[in-house]
């Protein structure tokens, strides 16, 4: 009865979490009034005309923006971040806690705070409406999550196959990179989907630094939006393609979010 009740209500959670994302669908493949219609109609015969429109006002070039910044921030942050992290997770110096209060401290002041500087530096420097100018300002957000995040994933594993393979004459990089990343490679894939999302759902910073040749997906859908009138449709498509690319890199990286945290390398 218990596991029944549990199904039940691990059913209507998983319905509940589901239908904003199947009432944007839907909404983007009707026209006109049906979109407003009450009753809404669930069975009715869809139209990709919002979507022709959407990719016919230079969404393409807002959308590939999204895609080059969003994941050249992921693989930067990887890059720069776990091995920071491990580094603060393997060793232990004096003012250690005060670098890591440091780097969490990167992430309590809110955006606003942060854009006129960035965008006065942008000036001087030639970055605005760039992309190398928001991965930058990407990256510096990011880093302090993939950070942190690693640092209490790398100290959850065990330190007896680290040793093992120094007893076995292996370097500290050579054990990084063979033992200790491919037994973090949930908790890569864990912080790599955070750092995508947190790059591609940008609206703040792509608004602020951005005017036009480096305008975002996000941003782009904002011109749907006028003096006469919100085009519902158009915006509900825009973001149906939005959703689109998230949902895959989820799916990519799958079997490493169900993946143990060292798969059995330890026994006893």
């Amino acid at each position: 009865m218990q596991r029944t009740l549990a199904y039940v209500l691990l059913v209507l959670l998983t319905l509940g979490t589901l239908f904003p994302f199947y009432w944007l669908l839907q909404m983007s493949l009707k026209t006109g009034f049906a979109m407003f219609e009450m009753p809404p109609r669930l069975i009715f015969m869809p139209s990709l005309e919002n979507y022709q429109t959407v990719l016919g006002r230079d969404f393409i070039g807002s959308f590939r923006n999204s895609t080059v910044a969003s994941l050249s921030t992921t693989v930067l942050s990887l890059i720069f971040g776990v091995p920071a992290a491990y580094g603060l997770a393997r060793t232990r110096f004096r003012g250690e806690g005060l670098i890591s209060f440091w780097v969490l401290g990167t992430r309590m002041a809110p955006p606003v705070a942060f854009a006129i500087p960035f965008f006065l530096a942008y000036m001087r420097l030639d970055l605005l409406d760039t992309i190398q100018g928001l991965v930058l300002v990407y990256l510096t957000v990011n880093l302090s999550l993939v950070i942190w995040m690693m640092r209490a994933y790398f100290e959850g594993l065990p330190r007896s196959l680290e040793e093992a393979a120094f007893i076995d004459g292996a370097g500290v990089t050579q054990t990084f990179l063979r033992i200790t990343l491919p037994l973090s490679a949930p908790g890569l894939a864990t912080t790599a989907i955070f750092c995508f999302l947190l790059s591609w759902n940008d609206f703040f910073y792509a608004l602020v630094l951005t005017s036009s040749k480096a305008v975002t997906a996000p941003v782009a859908i904002v011109n749907f939006m006028g003096y006469m009138g919100t085009e519902w449709g158009k915006i509900t498509a825009g973001g149906t393609l939005i959703m689109l690319p998230v949902v895959a890199f989820s799916f990519a990286v799958r079997k490493y979010l169900i993946r143990g945290l060292t798969a059995g390398a330890v026994k006893g």
